[in-house]
């Protein structure tokens, strides 16, 4: 168990069963240095120049080179856009080595390339202008604001889902306006809201059917797209808006159509070309040691909803495995004070080995898909498989742990704000954890995203701290998910000849729910509100949890059928727990937790190990009595008490209860209520909090609501 009291130690102890293990957030600075020890690069550059001050380079392929050559370790970068015509690609390092801005200048690490652009008048206020012959781009950014490639319906920065929907977006009667729709793309929701599914467009026949391919971004079979909230896009008929616009790739001509407001001929106008723009290690050589990228603006990647086929196991979800950085192959990387702006995919992917690369101070806002994504590779797990594929108990290892070193492990995303990611793929998160190992996300805002803030999407192989996070603004756009996602479709999971509801209570299989899960993830003090789903949601066979110290503003607690899930000493603030088929003899415990609401249990087939000490927050009921709906519920809770907690400051965040609160007579424990979110002032001074006050005007969750299986 979680000793309560060492909980405000930075270093985070855990234990699980006999490992134990400790793992400290590195501090790392930045040394300070004599620009005569570095090589300096300058978009005004020239790669035959010696890469001093004076004479900088161009470029940052002719700068790691020459760092190799002459030993210098540190590579700083003027102020300027530095386009990449091929990703900047980092191997094997005799020395340690660290990219960063020089002297707090701006430096842009650009996928894309400027257009100097002769516009001229079209029709009905849409402009033209002819572009370099073979110009290809999915995004066109004009004053470095992404614009709104030609759709149906227009964008509508106020619709709940894809920021606009129609039914008849790929009807007949549509699609008929349409002369040659082929290059166009159809992006849709799935028809549970679990993601977006995402086609393109091959043609049209004589009776005005379309022709697509695509829809393969979910993982659990074919998802057929919802009726209703879909739109298309990249239809030269559709281009009808302002902001809108739409590239002739056979005539080089590219329309626009400016706001009013927009003064075209001084307008700058990028198109972009790359998928990543940082590549560190990989996976076929020896790995590379000691990188640092600080303070450095990443823009301008190509979206990547298209190539979004990899399974992640059993899980919803499917990969690209990419991003502006990628990483594979690489220890002690850290990646310090960066900004990731508007780009078409995910910001940072971790992918396969990866040992000590933490992600500190930066900034991650509008990326098409994912945030932050530690993936390792299923060659690491044990009897790896994707969705439907089922195991039987004579087939599967019985080996614990990973069978090879291709994951990431000790890991960090820490003082971090990511912010409306999934701009276009919703099966997104801002951090996305899946064969993986002891990765922490610390003091993390998160917020405005369409699915999960965080998403542990298996159970292999545990070790996961969760702490000081601020997350809210959550499944905008999706459903069944909360604020915090996790999956555990591991090796015992609906295993062939087995009985889930009592697998447990045969010996020989005592031994499954912890041979993926080694050791217990934990979340720990952080601020979860989802009002759109659960704030914690434990789905699918995760186990091997410990949830202590969280503060859950909106959609309370879930947890689905699992094993060895610890909650104690959380508020559940105008919501409850929600177990969800239970198995028998799971372990569960659940204690000293502050609810507003009865349980809302969906047929468990028994009530945990543990579940007592819990207190009904009834507002105004001095006179504490017995819990007597929780007990009737669970047949547990013999101590738990409904009564008013007596908050000191609920309306303003601050749920810590008087000294006399009947919630401390049992056993209870204040916990801080300010840590929650980005440190660094630079930071949280961009960071908004949940809208506490508006929350609390929310009825409590009814128990008549009952959320479907």
């Amino acid at each position: 168990m979680i000793d309560l009291g060492q909980l405000d130690r930075r270093t985070f102890i855990a234990s699980a069963g006999k490992a134990t293990f400790a793992l400290a957030l590195p501090v790392l600075r930045a040394e300070t240095v004599s620009t005569r020890d570095c090589i300096i690069v300058s978009p005004k550059g020239d790669d035959d120049a010696p890469g001093s001050l004076a004479h900088p380079l161009r470029s940052l392929d002719r700068a790691v080179e020459l760092s190799r050559a002459v030993g210098k370790s540190t590579i700083l970068l003027r102020a300027g856009t530095y386009e990449l015509t091929q990703p900047l690609h980092i191997t094997a390092l005799n020395t340690p080595l660290r990219i960063a801005n020089y002297a707090q200048e701006e430096a842009i690490l650009s996928g894309g390339t400027r257009l100097q652009l002769d516009w001229r008048p079209y029709r009905d206020g849409i402009f033209q202008a002819t572009v370099p012959a073979g110009t290809t781009t999915d995004q066109l950014f004009i004053n470095n604001r992404r614009q709104v490639l030609a759709r149906y319906p227009n964008f509508d920065p106020n619709a709940r889902y894809l920021n606009g929907f129609a039914a008849d977006a790929i009807s007949p009667n549509r699609v008929e306006r349409w002369k040659d729709p082929a290059g166009g793309y159809i992006h849709a929701l799935q028809n549970s809201l679990w993601g977006s599914l995402h086609y393109r467009i091959t043609g049209k026949d004589a009776a005005n059917t379309l022709h697509y391919e695509g829809g393969w971004q979910i993982n659990s079979g074919n998802q057929p797209m919802h009726k209703e909230y879909l739109f298309v896009e990249n239809i030269f008929e559709e281009l009808d808006a302002p902001g809108e616009w739409f590239l002739n790739e056979q005539s080089s001509t590219l329309y626009f159509y400016p706001p009013t407001d927009l003064d075209l001929d001084k307008a700058t106008v990028d198109v972009v070309r790359l998928t990543n723009l940082v590549t560190i290690g990989d996976a076929s050589s020896p790995h590379i040691f000691n990188l640092a990228l600080a303070g450095l603006t990443f823009r301008h990647t190509l979206r990547t909803f298209m190539e979004t086929r990899e399974p992640l196991l059993r899980s919803d979800w499917r990969i690209h495995r990419g991003g502006a950085i990628y990483v594979e192959g690489a220890e002690d990387v850290v990646i310090d004070n960066c900004s990731f702006d508007q780009l078409g995919g995910n910001a940072i992917f971790a992918s396969g080995y990866n040992r000590r690369v933490h992600v500190r101070g930066c900034r991650i806002e509008e990326a098409g898909a994912s945030g932050v994504c530690f993936v390792g590779r299923p060659e690491a797990v044990r009897n790896a498989i994707t969705w439907p594929q089922k195991l039987s108990f004579d087939t599967i290892d019985l080996a614990q742990g990973p069978c090879s070193e291709a994951y990431a492990k000790d890991c960090s995303v820490e003082d971090t704000l990511v912010v409306a990611t999934g701009r276009v793929e919703k099966q997104s998160a801002a951090v996305e954890i899946s064969m993986s190992q002891s990765i922490t996300v610390s003091h993390c805002s998160l917020y405005g995203v369409p699915r999960a803030g965080i998403n542990i999407g298996d159970g292999t192989w545990g070790g996961h701290i969760i702490e000081y996070c601020d997350v809210f603004d959550t499944v905008l756009e999706t459903a069944d998910h909360g604020a915090f996602n996790s999956g555990g479709r591991d090796r015992w999971w609906r295993l062939e000849g087995t009985d889930p509801d009592k697998l447990l209570l045969e010996p020989k299989f005592r031994a499954l729910p912890t041979l993926d899960v080694m050791l217990p993830n934990t979340l720990v003090r952080n601020r979860w509100t989802c009002e759109h789903g659960w704030d914690i949601d434990l789905d699918d066979g995760s186990s091997n949890f410990h949830i202590v110290e969280n503060l859950c503003l909106c959609g309370g607690i879930k947890l689905r059928e699992g094993f060895l899930r610890v909650v104690e000493n959380n508020i559940m603030v105008q919501n409850t727990l929600h177990p969800h088929v239970w198995p028998a003899d799971s372990e569960d415990v659940v204690r000293r937790n502050i609810v507003f609401v009865p349980y809302r249990p969906i047929r468990p087939e028994a009530w945990g190990k543990e579940i007592d000490f819990n207190l009904l927050h009834n507002s105004g009921m001095l006179k504490p009595q017995p819990a007597a709906s929780l007990q009737k519920l669970c047949g547990q809770d013999a101590h738990s008490l409904e009564a008013d907690a007596c908050f000191l400051d609920s309306e303003h965040g601050h749920f810590t209860v008087h000294t006399d609160s009947p919630a401390i007579k049992l056993g209870f424990r204040n916990f801080p209520m300010h840590e929650y979110g980005v440190l660094s002032p630079r930071l949280r001074a961009l960071a908004p909090t949940p809208d506490i006050f508006r929350l609390l005007q929310v009825q409590p969750v009814s128990m008549e609501k009952v959320v479907p299986l």
